[in-house]
């Protein structure tokens, strides 16, 4: 795996789960690290947890479905650390529901953060990038943009969105130097999923049961992908979906 020594990278929602995961993994293989996210105390303990392992992290608060948010963490980004060459899109957020439930409110919710937010943050990171010469950008996706589940209608349509503007936005800078990628994890062991479950225990085995590997995955597993991703093991790589799903997608 190439190292990232020098490189400069902005996680959002970096301040729990796979962001966090990821965050740390990017800084051991030697990036600087800026992480983004709303909850200012886990930001906190984001940056505790890479700087006691030696690395080097910085915290921005912001909600990533605000423009504004989005253009301050990459301008403040760049001012501090001169440059950015990668952007781990991460920040998402989900609501249940079947479709005669869901409400604008709702709608709005998880397409303002998950849609508009990674549409947002590539239009801010982009014109950065060039300035370098290039950048990774990747975009955290889900298996929820591959398939359909009845109660997930808004999550799943947000996420073939973000499927969509990954290889849109892969196209258009394929030639410039920039890369742009998506990781789509299956059930993953965060507060997402616990959220989801609610703590419903037949509900969580029957779902580990379509997991062909037998289990959900774990944030670093994920964070391994990003990682690969970002470097220039990756270089040849662009406009893709990665699953990080346990055979998920395969049954």
């Amino acid at each position: 795996m190439s190292t990232l020594t020098g490189k400069v990278a902005l996680v959002t929602g970096g301040t729990s789960g796979i962001g966090r995961a990821t965050a740390e993994l990017l800084t051991k293989n030697g990036a600087t690290v800026v992480i983004t996210g709303r909850r200012e105390a886990e930001g906190k303990e984001t940056v505790r947890l890479v700087e006691e392992a030696g690395g080097k992290c910085v915290f921005i608060q912001g909600d990533m479905s605000l423009e504004a948010d989005i253009e301050k963490a990459v301008s403040e980004t760049v001012s501090q650390f001169g440059k950015l060459d990668i952007a781990v899109n991460n920040a998402g957020v989900e609501v249940a529901g079947m479709v005669p439930e869901i409400d604008k409110e709702s709608f709005d919710k998880v397409f303002g953060v998950n849609v508009w937010g990674v549409l947002a943050s590539m239009k801010h990171e982009i014109p950065v990038m060039l300035k370098n010469g290039g950048g990774s950008i990747i975009n955290m996706s889900s298996i929820a943009g591959h398939i359909g589940a009845p109660g997930l209608s808004i999550y799943i349509a947000s996420k073939h969105a973000v499927e969509g503007l990954t290889k849109v936005a892969a196209l258009e800078t394929a030639q410039q130097g920039i890369r742009i990628n998506a990781v789509a994890p299956a059930v993953i062991e965060t507060a997402m999923a616990e959220r989801l479950f609610g703590g419903d225990e037949e509900t969580r085995t029957g779902m580990i049961a379509r997991h062909p590997i037998g289990r959900f995955g774990v944030s670093k597993e994920v964070a391994e992908a990003v990682l690969w991703l970002a470097s220039d093991a990756s270089s040849y790589t662009t406009g893709h979906s990665l699953p990080v799903d346990g055979g998920f997608l395969a049954t």
